[in-house]
């Protein structure tokens, strides 16, 4: 809880970034390594892990929730099943996790699952699986995989009627609404193109009764998402890693959000940490304690962040866009360990092996 709301992360990730987790040789560590960068240069002092060797690391399913729910104000978080398989022997972050928080945490976590589209009948397949066992409240989709003994790096397209519908179409049947893209943000040195969001339109517009999620949100493209947000009522950002800026980039975080809110408002932002990429706390700390638009910028957003749209930045959007019902979930987690160690206090930055209340 955070000034009396309930804070719900929009994605987190319990990676498994161990160099023998690796298939792909250079395009595996070139990921991982930009993961860490991001991690060691985005992190404040006292919540940056010192070391490599220390984050490129198999995070447990524990940990991250120790993370979320103990050493930070987050209340409800969302994993999401990682389909990297041509660069990572589980994919990142595996199923298998994913399906062990489900049962270990099931009113801490939701889920999505994930798949490769350029797998074609075998990622349907794998979807009708992962639909029958997470119950996942959406889907996880990267636009590009490597591909063949080469490990070519391979775009496809959101609007693509022959890659990506079939999908969205076995999605809509599963029950499965929301569609999360990973966008903004190349997965470290290829092709810009497939992380552009100019397919979004043509994939929301297909398919009006499903949502788009556009990952990263406000990291690149800015006007050309903002555009999305205020042309589709089912496309929305989610800001992993764009609002981790705000920690030691914070004039970069206020010109991402100002061009957001420029073009649709608050109402379609959702918060996301992308835990364990970086700790948390400090980014929310600062977002609803110490952080308003400069005048320059209210000029643009065309409003100041109010604690009003905060609120729905961290807290309302997410519960309205996956229909969570926050006072139920509240009963249930009141009184659970992760709300009682909060309660005592005086937990450190990444001291799960300290507590290990689980």
């Amino acid at each position: 809880m955070i000034g009396g709301g309930f804070v719900i992360d929009a994605v987190t990730h319990a990676y498994n970034l161990d160099p023998s987790n690796y298939r792909a040789g250079r395009y595996a560590e070139s990921l991982a390594q930009l993961i860490w960068g991001l991690h060691s240069g985005l992190s404040g002092d006292t919540h940056r892990v010192q070391k490599a060797e220390g984050f490129l690391k198999n995070w447990s399913v524990q940990e991250l929730a120790h993370i979320l729910f103990v050493e930070s104000d987050i209340d409800l978080a969302v994993h999401h099943v990682l389909p990297l398989q041509t660069l990572y022997g589980d994919g990142l972050c595996s199923y298998e996790k994913t399906l062990e928080i489900k049962k270990r945490y099931p009113d801490r976590f939701l889920v999505y699952a994930g798949v490769d589209p350029l797998r074609g009948t075998a990622a349907l397949e794998d979807l009708e699986k992962q639909a029958e066992e997470l119950k996942p409240v959406g889907l996880k989709l990267y636009p590009a995989a490597w591909l063949g003994d080469s490990f070519r790096h391979t775009g496809w397209r959101m609007d693509d009627p022959s890659i990506a519908f079939p999908l969205f179409e076995r999605a809509r049947k599963l029950g499965i609404k929301n569609i999360a893209v990973h966008k903004g943000l190349p997965m470290g040195a290829v092709p810009l193109e497939p992380y552009k969001v100019d397919d979004i339109g043509g994939a929301a517009d297909a398919f009006p009764d499903l949502n788009f999620e556009i990952v990263h949100g406000g990291m690149a493209f800015l006007d050309e998402t903002g555009m999305q947000l205020s042309l589709f009522p089912n496309v929305y950002v989610n800001l992993e890693v764009t609002g981790a800026l705000i920690v030691k980039r914070e004039r970069w975080f206020a010109e991402s959000l100002a061009a957001l809110l420029k073009w649709a408002g608050p109402a379609k932002i959702m918060w996301g940490s992308g835990t364990v990429f970086c700790h948390p706390q400090p980014a929310i700390h600062k977002f609803w304690h110490d952080f308003q638009l400069p005048d320059d910028l209210v000029s643009v957003a065309g409003m100041q962040v109010t604690p009003e749209v905060k609120r729905m930045i961290l807290c309302d959007n997410y519960a309205r866009y996956a229909g969570v019902d926050i006072p139920a979930v509240q009963a249930r987690i009141a009184n659970d360990a992760f709300s009682k160690a909060r309660a005592r206090g005086g937990v450190k930055p990444y001291s799960y092996e300290e507590h290990r209340h689980d």
